[in-house]
């Protein structure tokens, strides 16, 4: 037995709010997981040490299905972001203490390698279309195999998914919450034109990948994924709401585009539909989101059943110990697809070393025992938290709409 003697949380903000949970062992091995809620962080750091920690001390450490199974069940109130990204914090710091006590990386214990590194996609975003096709050039220059585009659209002050800096972007930018103005109408008739100029500035060997952001019903998805058929692009990702998983059937009806979807999913039950009628390629739940290393393959080996892979969320509302979480379980999977890579800053990087790496397009988790992430606690002491909202948006005649 490895006794599970104390567990805590850490709150820090090295450039934006990240929550870190560190579990230790009689034995002194440590583990670390990732319980971040972009906007919602304190709600989970709570949870963890309020509900969570005073359950698990005593426990073997080894046990790490029992313990996810006691989480899950043992507390009635199932699924929700809250509790999932608390239960993925405990899992992600079980797999990081069983792979140190094996002296493995934690990709070993999942199986080993199926492929020599993950794709990932970087995200290529400007004011008008000019500025971001040459942000993708600069990308396509670093060796990137795919690239997300997102662009301003003309009428409309802010567009999700374009940011400031060239290669930083973060959404949860104030104490209070931004408001947006959105127009679909100016919307669909920005996105063909980005693609032809994209198609003409790089080529047909470079991945095209546009995130719609949940902003559209399923016909007008359907129609912008047929305008977009003639671009080849990779996946239309959020297309439509997905809590009712029926709508995807429409735009199905209309357009053979890729659809990706789930990166608010917090459990196999949120894709389920989805995956059995094969109405997404793509499923894009994210290890801390979604309960986990654990739970998260149960939900790969379910879309692998219908040919779906994974294409996982991993912008910088994850931090290093989720990214190497989602590359180790990416390394891993049989029906891998790509990895969303948005790069941390200097200061989170310095917050959490890591031994993950970029090359060629591709990431590899690396070889350190367990998920080759650590983080200095006296760094992070120096990092405030800082609360901060994601933005929301309205449409022209003030009407709250998806953000």
């Amino acid at each position: 037995m490895t006794e599970i003697v104390s567990a805590r949380v850490i709150v820090t903000s090295p450039g934006r709010n990240f929550v870190t949970l560190l579990i230790e062992t009689k034995d002194g091995v440590t583990g670390i997981g990732d319980a971040t809620l972009n906007g919602r962080e304190l709600a989970v750091a709570s949870y963890l040490e309020d509900h969570v920690i005073p359950c698990l001390i005593g426990r073997d450490a080894h046990r790490i299905e029992d313990i996810w199974q006691y989480l899950y069940k043992g507390a009635y109130w199932r699924r929700g972001p809250v509790t999932m990204s608390a239960i993925a914090a405990v899992d992600m710091a079980l797999w990081d203490i069983k792979g140190k006590l094996a002296g493995l990386p934690v990709y070993q214990l999942l199986g080993g390698a199926s492929r020599e590194g993950c794709m990932v996609y970087g995200h290529a975003n400007g004011a008008d279309i000019s500025e971001t096709i040459e942000n993708a050039l600069r990308y396509h220059e670093q060796g990137y195999r795919a690239i997300r585009l997102q662009s301003g659209v003309p009428g409309l002050k802010a567009t999700y998914g374009v940011s400031k800096d060239r290669y930083f972007y973060e959404p949860a930018d104030a104490a209070l919450p931004t408001e947006s103005l959105w127009s679909t109408e100016k919307y669909l008739r920005s996105v063909p034109p980005l693609f032809e100029a994209a198609r003409e500035a790089l080529g047909w060997d470079v991945h095209l990948l546009h995130d719609v952001h949940h902003r559209l019903t399923p016909i007008e998805a359907g129609r912008l994924g047929k305008d977009l058929e003639p671009y080849r692009p990779f996946w239309l990702e959020d297309a439509t709401p997905a809590e009712n998983q029926a709508a995807f059937r429409l735009i199905r009806q209309h357009t053979t585009t890729p659809l990706a979807v789930g990166e608010i999913f917090n459990s196999i039950w949120d894709a389920k539909q989805l995956i059995e009628e094969q109405l997404i390629d793509y499923i894009r739940a994210t290890v801390v989101h979604a309960g986990g290393i654990t739970h998260l393959r149960r939900i790969a080996s379910l879309a692998d059943l219908y040919q779906v892979r994974t294409g996982c969320h991993g912008a910088t509302d994850l931090s290093p110990v989720s990214m190497a979480a989602a590359l180790h379980f990416g390394i891993s999977v049989p029906n891998f697809g790509v990895q969303e890579y948005m790069r941390h800053t200097e200061e989170t990087d310095a917050v959490f070393p890591h031994a993950y790496r970029f090359e060629d397009g591709m990431m590899h988790p690396g070889d350190k025992p367990g998920l080759g992430v650590e983080i200095d606690e006296v760094l992070a002491a120096k990092h405030d938290y800082k609360r901060a909202y994601l933005p929301v948006a309205r449409l022209e005649d003030g009407t709250m709409f998806n953000w």
